[in-house]
């Protein structure tokens, strides 16, 4: 029998999964990696543990399904999108870490962007709004600050590239250097109307053309596996974001179709089929995995989103496990009037504003940890809310269902939170990490292990639903509280 191989590159661990014919989890393995902090709003990765992780992983997953490479049909990846590499084009040696996508360095330099008056120039073009959260700015930083990088990658010694880059190239030892049009879409570089490196952009950014990789559609036959890393060359057939990788594991490849992932941020996303919508609610516009046309999608990024609970647990140290969350929140029948705001390093969309610190209010001598940790997972399902609010608006179109996915979609008091205070159903997928299945349902598309996407509905599994049960007042009452909350959160303007 012939499997589907994902690897899943994400933020905090790296995971790999097998997927049968069938679309079910044959065996998986998953390792975490250190997060690096030189500085406050500073976050790097080491780039050996981005590489490591990933074919350990994999290695490890095969060994547990008891199957070799060669019983591999497709590898599919999906990664972390926005974290930024740049390594020596001839040896493969990183110049520095890689610089995260929460990293907040050169949050100074896009105000200044701003100042400029770049904002729309750099929207006509990338659909995005300038901020620290893309490449573009930490690869600008990286040569501009790392002794010789600059004249090296003006001499054409250097390449950069996103982690799905990185990866391809060190798994092929060099032969593979491309990247698909989910995670060029991030980089602000990209224009997503010409799907082309953008002249212009390279210019404004001081970044040579020549550093960069190719640019293909999710699904295409970027190349093989060099035969030392597994034993047998493995064709690799999916390279795709992992926040549009999880809207295809979903299955919302029709326009309208809408899911939102609850992992280390949150990630709303549309998919507007062939119209690029412009935003005019702070989202930003962006491509969809694809394996020929691509897709467009409105997006909108909250930056804490399980990353709140983790510091629930290892920062304050006020819960062991992030399970325990949820029997936390439930000892109690309301937040008791406590709203918290994760800005830990800013708020996303539709706020941007990269100076807000997180902020709890109406604390009062009768609040206790039951009520934080509660206010944690309804100030998750907020920001949410707040997104669903305004992509409705720049859509036109009313959400009449939210499909979830993430490790944070694990906790039934998050999501029953969730449909209560949008007022819509929640679905819920049987396979939590539609992220890692979206890039195998890619590959296995591309390669003929599938054969078209409804043979994938058809293998879908049943979902849990949650259908909302609060009264409107409730529900205006709570919104209103949260609004007052973000207000205190924002920074003076």
């Amino acid at each position: 029998m012939k499997y589907i191989l994902s690897l899943d590159q994400g933020t905090t661990s790296s995971r790999a999964i097998l997927f049968d014919k069938y679309g079910s989890v044959v065996s998986s393995a998953q390792r975490e990696f250190a997060q690096i902090y030189p500085a406050a709003g500073w976050v790097e990765h080491s780039p050996q543990d981005i590489y490591g992780t990933s074919v350990s992983v994999a290695a490890e997953a095969l060994a547990r399904a008891g199957v070799s490479a060669e019983d591999i049909a497709a590898l599919g990846i999906t990664n972390q999108r926005e974290t930024a590499l740049v390594w020596d084009k001839f040896t493969g040696e990183p110049v520095c870490n890689a610089i995260v996508w929460q990293c907040r360095r050169t949050a100074f330099d896009c105000e200044k962007l701003k100042k400029d008056g770049l904002t729309d120039f750099i929207y006509e073009k990338t659909g995005l709004i300038p901020d620290a959260y893309f490449s573009a700015t930490k690869i600008k930083w990286i040569l501009e600050n790392v002794p010789g990088a600059k004249a090296r990658a003006a001499r054409g010694e250097l390449l950069i590239g996103t982690v799905d880059t990185f990866l391809m190239w060190r798994l092929s030892k060099g032969k593979i250097f491309a990247t698909d049009y989910t995670n060029a879409a991030r980089t602000m570089l990209f224009n997503i109307r010409t799907l082309s490196w953008d002249e212009e952009l390279l210019r404004l950014f001081d970044i040579p053309a020549c550093m960069l990789p190719k640019v293909m559609p999710s699904g295409s036959a970027f190349g093989f596996t060099d035969k030392s890393v597994f034993g047998f060359s493995v064709p690799v057939c999916s390279a795709v974001g992992d926040q549009q990788a999880a809207l295809f594991g979903q299955l919302c490849v029709d326009e309208g179709d809408v899911k939102n992932t609850y992992g280390t941020g949150c990630f709303l996303l549309m998919n507007t089929g062939s119209r690029a919508v412009k935003s005019k609610n702070g989202l930003i516009t962006t491509l969809g995995a694809s394996l020929s046309k691509p897709q467009y999608v409105l997006e909108g990024s909250v930056f804490a989103g399980g990353a709140a609970v983790q510091w629930l647990r290892d920062g304050l140290g006020i819960i062991k496990t992030a399970e325990e969350s949820e029997t936390l929140a439930r000892k109690v029948n309301s937040n008791g009037g406590v709203y918290f705001v994760p800005a830990f390093t800013g708020l996303g969309a539709p706020y941007w504003d990269s100076e807000a610190r997180g902020t709890i209010t109406g604390i009062t001598r009768g609040t206790t940890r039951n009520h934080i940790v509660r206010a944690v997972l309804e100030g998750i399902a907020f920001q949410v809310s707040d997104l669903v609010s305004a992509m409705q608006r720049d859509a036109g179109t009313e959400i009449c269902r939210l499909a979830v996915d993430g490790g944070a979609s694990k906790n039934g008091f998050l999501l029953q939170f969730q449909a209560d205070i949008l007022g819509c159903p929640v679905r819920r997928p049987k396979i939590f990490e539609t992220t890692a299945l979206g890039a195998a349902y890619i590959a296995g598309l591309y390669t003929g292990f599938w054969k078209d996407v409804e043979e994938l509905k058809n293998l879908a599994s049943s979902d849990t639903v949650f259908n909302p049960e609060m009264g409107e007042a409730e529900r205006a009452k709570l919104l209103s509280g949260w609004r007052e909350a973000v207000r205190r959160a924002l920074s003076p303007q």
